[in-house]
């Protein structure tokens, strides 16, 4: 019996020390886990924004109709794997969103065209610094209906003729004596749009679109196309996804600079013969906002795949080392 006792306490004292030993590891493991665990942390905190860390927040954007559907793309795509970001973009017109982002109410602005003079100083007085991207190039498309059996171009002239402020064309036999005398309707994006903007100078010389019966303006595209469809003797223009999603119900119209009629394809508006209506479009990114995790990797993920959706929403990317430019701008 006693030698069984004492082997029973023996073997109790033994337990006692492996669970005394047991525990005094686990300690130890628990004491490097919470190292590595501060040590991913800082990790985490240092790696670039969108990989390690788990992102929240919201993502304001607003500007141009026309840079919208690539916008949208890449914010659908980002929130997929961030579903925690918020990226409601909104569609003012180039200058109404630049009119919000220089009073510091969104963190990134879409734009058909380079911002002006008086909006950079808009910025400037707020103390709002900024970072210009150039994502995709557009070609600006004259559209008519499919109706339209008689228009298989125009010239730079022409169009001038029909848009300009004080325009004295009210029929289309006004524009060329070919064509039949029936009424003009025209349709045109809104003075805030940046469309509105590069038409004026690129095919009306700065002198303004005329205002008056004949013409109709909105912000809204697809409220463009739903009008010259809708009209035989219509004509209106647009960014050229727009007329890509619509070709079922409208005509693009070549368009002759001086080098014959040209119209707007993938290949006219990269290599830029699709003159003088191609052009790039952009982004801009708060400095400030830039510094915010969120805002940072989505900005870096837009550029880094724009190139992939811009063709896929009707729109043609920029060369792959413009990409590696853009993408270099963010820090």
């Amino acid at each position: 019996m006693l030698k069984k006792k004492g082997f029973k306490g023996i073997l109790m004292l033994s337990m006692v020390t492996l669970l005394v030993f047991a525990a005094a590891c686990g300690n130890n493991s628990g004491n490097k886990g919470s190292e590595n665990t501060g040590s991913k942390n800082n990790t985490a905190t240092n790696a670039p924004a969108g990989e390690d860390v788990k992102l929240s927040g919201e993502i304001k954007i607003d500007g141009s109709s026309t840079v919208f559907p690539l916008t949208e793309a890449a914010a659908e795509e980002f929130n997929k794997e961030h579903k925690d970001v918020r990226v409601p973009v909104g569609v003012s017109g180039t200058g109404g969103g630049f009119k919000q982002f220089c009073a510091g109410e969104i963190a990134i602005a879409d734009a058909s065209r380079h911002i002006k003079d008086e909006e950079a100083a808009a910025c400037k007085a707020a103390g709002i610094e900024y970072t210009e991207l150039s994502v995709a190039f557009d070609g600006l498309s004259v559209v008519v209906s499919k109706d339209n059996d008689f228009i298989d171009h125009l010239t730079v002239e022409e169009l001038n003729k029909i848009f300009t402020t004080g325009s004295t064309v009210t029929t289309w036999k006004d524009v060329r004596d070919t064509f039949p005398a029936e009424p003009i309707v025209m349709f045109s994006p809104g003075a805030d749009s940046g469309t509105y903007d590069y038409f004026n100078e690129a095919i009306l010389e700065k002198a303004g679109i005329r205002n008056d019966k004949a013409i109709s303006f909105s912000e809204d595209d697809n409220a463009l196309v739903q009008g010259v469809a809708g009209s035989k003797y219509g004509i209106g223009y647009f960014g050229f996804a727009y007329f890509e999603e619509n070709q079922d119900k409208l005509k693009v119209v070549p368009v002759d600079g001086g080098k014959g009629a040209i119209a707007p394809t993938y290949d006219t508006i990269k290599d830029g013969t699709y003159a003088p209506l191609s052009r790039p479009l952009f982004i801009y990114a708060n400095n400030k906002e830039l510094e915010r995790p969120e805002v940072n990797a989505f900005v870096k993920y837009y550029i880094n795949n724009i190139g992939t959706f811009a063709g896929e929403v009707g729109y043609v990317s920029l060369p792959d080392e413009q990409y590696a430019t853009e993408a270099a701008k963010i820090k």
